[in-house]
């Protein structure tokens, strides 16, 4: 799509420059786009031979008409530049036009970490609008990392759009599972932050050719796992010797009984419980990543928790629901939680979203487009990762076939 383009030339001249003579430089003023720039053409007039709302001389002398000619020639080679600038960019600047006219070579390239900055600055104007501090922050994470990349591979230390290919992808891909020991679905969302910085210089006409145009960025299915009703049960009858491990163990049943991710968790106040329309209780909140809202009804054992803790001092003085730490202490604690209840896999914050999604709803026979709606999710394929089908759930609904298809009695 073309972007619209304003252009004029005036010439005038500069008074306060003026001579012994009383003659003073004639200069020419470019506008593109309501932004000007000036330069001399090298002669000048004497003012009161200057007209200047015509923008020429006076007179109809031989060195009058010469002049003028000059003048004339200057303003169609101007509008030339202009034109053959308006072919190549999609944004042209009034520089740009004096530049190309006087032969003035400037290295116009944009450079990588400069554009990948600018952006992060305008997501920081919109954050809470339509970009949440944690989607920032990765971004920012995205750039140091590739600012080191370029330094190592490089040694520079930021590097020309224009130059970015197929290779420097790749290694870039390389760089990052090796340096960081990152798994490949975490490398594809940083390339994903490299491929949006990309997009952002096309559009602007800053490249023309796209090196992202024979590399797939395609995530692996992973299994991220979810405990089973015996091991929430485990987890629920033991008994601490301690109070942090104790409300870590409330905090993360919370999540596997309402799906809410620890952000979410960490941030709920009693305003966010509601009375629904079928008279019983709710969460209603707005997802801190997304902003999609979630209507979560609450069940017998999350009521529980809530009133085990609504007279903690520690809710009391934050004004929050539970007393939830920050994520790397719920994480390093619930280890020891794991190892107390003798569960293999690693239980995370993250781990409880996913339990409530296969375990707690989708395996007891809730509609994937309700487990949706309590998620938070802005479409199903999102909810789909979360689904899963355990045997005894694949066991109760063959089972209803025996009714049907029963042998033939002889």
């Amino acid at each position: 799509m073309e972007i619209r383009s304003t252009f004029s030339q005036l010439y005038f001249v500069r008074k306060n420059r003026k001579n012994a003579n009383n003659e003073a430089p004639i200069y020419l003023r470019v506008l593109v786009n309501g932004k000007s720039v000036d330069f001399s053409v090298k002669r000048s007039i004497k003012i009161d031979l200057w007209d200047p709302i015509s923008g020429t001389v006076k007179g109809t002398s031989k060195e009058v008409k010469s002049l003028n000619r000059y003048l004339f020639g200057i303003k169609s080679a101007v509008y030339e530049h202009y034109r053959s600038l308006r072919e190549s960019k999609n944004y042209v600047t009034a520089t740009d036009v004096k530049n190309s006219y006087l032969g003035i070579t400037v290295d116009s390239r944009k450079k990588i970490l400069v554009v990948y900055q600018q952006h992060i600055d305008e997501m920081e104007e919109l954050k809470n609008i339509d970009y949440s501090p944690i989607t920032i922050g990765r971004y920012e994470t995205s750039m140091k990392r590739l600012s080191k990349y370029i330094k190592k591979k490089y040694k520079k230390n930021d590097f020309y759009i224009q130059d970015i290919n197929h290779s420097f992808i790749t290694n870039y891909e390389t760089h990052l599972k090796i340096n960081y020991q990152i798994a490949h679905n975490t490398t594809i969302k940083f390339l994903k932050h490299l491929k949006k910085i990309i997009r952002i210089a096309l559009a602007n006409g800053w490249i023309n050719k796209d090196p992202f145009v024979n590399i797939k960025l395609s995530e692996k299915k992973v299994d991220r796992g979810f405990l089973t009703d015996e091991q929430l049960s485990k987890i629920s009858n033991l008994e601490f010797e301690t109070e942090r491990l104790e409300e870590v163990r409330d905090c993360f049943l919370f999540s596997c009984f309402t799906g809410l991710a620890y952000s979410d968790l960490a941030r709920l106040t009693k305003d966010n419980i509601v009375t629904g329309t079928d008279g019983n209780r709710w969460i209603k909140i707005n997802r801190k990543k997304t902003n999609v809202r979630s209507s979560i009804p609450l069940l017998q054992m999350s009521e529980s928790i809530l009133k085990k803790y609504e007279n903690s001092f520690y809710c009391q003085v934050k004004g929050v629901l539970l007393p939830v730490k920050s994520n790397q202490r719920m994480n390093e604690y619930l280890g020891e939680i794991r190892n107390l209840a003798g569960i293999k896999m690693d239980l995370t914050t993250h781990l409880a979203r996913h339990t409530f999604a296969t375990t707690i709803t989708l395996n007891n026979d809730v509609p994937i487009e309700t487990v949706s709606k309590m998620l938070g999710h802005s479409s199903l394929a999102t909810t789909k990762i979360y689904a899963r089908l355990l045997d005894k759930k694949v066991g109760r609904d063959m089972s209803k076939l025996n009714d049907i298809y029963k042998p033939i009695e002889k």
